[in-house]
């Protein structure tokens, strides 16, 4: 059966909310195993209060935890018996793991992804593809969101073709809508950059390419996958989160103000509930490394059991979906799997 390895030391609510999570999505699915990174002992202590399969549980034991304040690339050379590289290493090596999980350092978990996992052959750069909730109920995809801050043309045109191909795996998208983020929708909008790659995204075969998008199209535009820098993206990401909250707060804040107010909180919950629902990014799980040999899904770093549980899912849903597969052909068809060694 699959196997998902999840990093129980990482993120800021490691190990309890982690593991609280993964269990979760254990109960609800069963069609794969977990596999916990990590110490031990305090992973044994979180266990022991939940009922769950346990012949579909298993930890393995690591000695050392990395840590945001380490610097990703030393941290995963010097710390190899940590929860990240311990995961990674069992991911590469293991084919019975399809995924790996972790709300940890960002940097540590890319930088050991590439050195241990690999990049697909002709990938220039991989990315970070979150999910971020839309106007329809369902889910915009964002690539990149953080893992390269500069880019060239050529990387937002692989980012359009992995997202896509990341769509049509998880999400049983057939011909995913795709946008380049920018400043203005008319065609010549954008610095050199973005204009180079649009003219790229345009001429890139087996995409579904719409144009130019502006921010506000990733939560209310008729799109699937949204392709940007990391930097720009980045921004836009952390932008939608603090929409989010902002609006769950003002709501709260709004419906208990006086007698009348909850009053009419009474008659609108329902309504509002959805509302809420439908902006909370927690529920969508975190974000797939594209162009990764494996299925490596990075969690926020303060994630709690509410999104480490779709994340989890996630993993599985990439893998049964054929993600990998389906980004080697797709970068093949498009003539965009050359340049990179893949290792």
């Amino acid at each position: 059966m699959l196997k998902i390895v999840v990093d129980a030391m990482g993120g800021d609510n490691a190990p309890a909310e982690i593991i609280k999570g993964a269990l979760a999505a254990l109960n609800e699915r069963k069609d794969f195993t977990l596999v916990f990174t990590g110490n031990e002992d305090l992973v044994s202590r979180e266990l022991v209060k939940y009922k769950y399969d346990a012949a579909r549980v298993e930890v393995r034991h690591c000695t050392e935890v990395i840590t945001n304040d380490d610097i990703p690339t030393q941290a995963v050379r010097s710390k190899r018996d940590s929860s990240v590289v311990v995961g990674l290493k069992m991911l590469k090596e293991d084919p019975a793991v399809g995924g790996f999980v972790s709300a940890g350092s960002t940097g540590a978990v890319l930088t050991g992804g590439v050195m241990y996992i690999g990049r697909i052959k002709g990938v220039l750069r991989p990315a970070l593809c979150p999910a971020i909730p839309n106007v329809s109920g369902t889910q915009t995809l964002l690539c990149d969101c953080g893992a390269n801050a500069e880019c060239k043309p050529a990387y937002l045109a692989q980012f359009g073709v992995m997202a896509s191909a990341y769509a049509q795996a998880a999400f049983n998208i057939r011909s995913p809508r795709v946008g380049l983020l920018t400043n203005g929708t008319e065609e010549h909008k954008g610095d050199p950059l973005h204009q180079e790659a649009y003219a790229l995204l345009k001429e890139t075969k087996g995409i579904n390419f719409v144009g130019n998008v502006e921010g506000r199209d990733i939560m209310y535009g008729d799109l699937d996958v949204v392709v940007s820098d990391g930097f720009s993206g980045n921004i836009a990401l952390k932008s939608a989160e603090g929409c989010g909250k902002t609006v769950a707060e003002v709501l709260s804040r709004e419906f208990k103000r006086n007698l009348s107010s909850k009053l009419a909180y009474l008659c609108a919950r329902k309504q509002i509930a959805k509302l809420k629902g439908m902006l909370d990014y927690a529920r969508l799980g975190g974000s797939v490394f594209l162009g990764l040999k494996k299925v490596v899904v990075k969690c926020h770093g303060s994630s709690k059991a509410k999104s480490i549980a779709p994340a989890v899912c996630q993993a599985v849903d990439a893998y049964h979906g054929g993600l990998i597969g389906n980004i080697t052909a797709m970068l093949e068809r498009a003539g965009l799997n050359e340049g990179a060694t893949g290792e």
